[in-house]
């Protein structure tokens, strides 16, 4: 039970990157493919960040891909969203990292 209640915050505030990352795009002008280049290059950074912790999440290989497609077609609105939400899950994967690097002694039975 203890472990279900301390992954919440961790799935909440996962939740409210990717819902900042996909409305932040909607809101500006339209992407070029400049603004995806950086939106892609701040992702993979996150995500390289994720992996030099060793927790890198699925998802975002998959989001970060959905990107690059994107912009392979000229989408440049979506590629950006797709990137900005591929940053979002690499930087919730490195919090849940730093979280869960002691918290596992918590739920373990003394």
């Amino acid at each position: 039970m203890k472990m279900i209640s301390r992954r919440i915050p961790i799935l909440a505030l996962a939740a409210a990157f990717v819902l900042l990352a996909t409305t932040s795009t909607s809101l500006l002008a339209a992407a070029s493919e400049a603004d995806f280049n950086a939106a892609y290059a701040e992702a993979e950074a996150a995500n390289k960040q994720a992996g030099a912790q060793r927790d890198q999440w699925t998802t975002t290989a998959a989001t970060l891909a959905n990107a690059k497609k994107a912009a392979e077609s000229g989408n440049f609105d979506s590629a950006v969203a797709e990137a900005r939400e591929a940053e979002a899950l690499a930087k919730a994967s490195v919090f849940q990292a730093t979280h869960e690097k002691d918290a596992w002694k918590a739920a373990v039975i003394r």
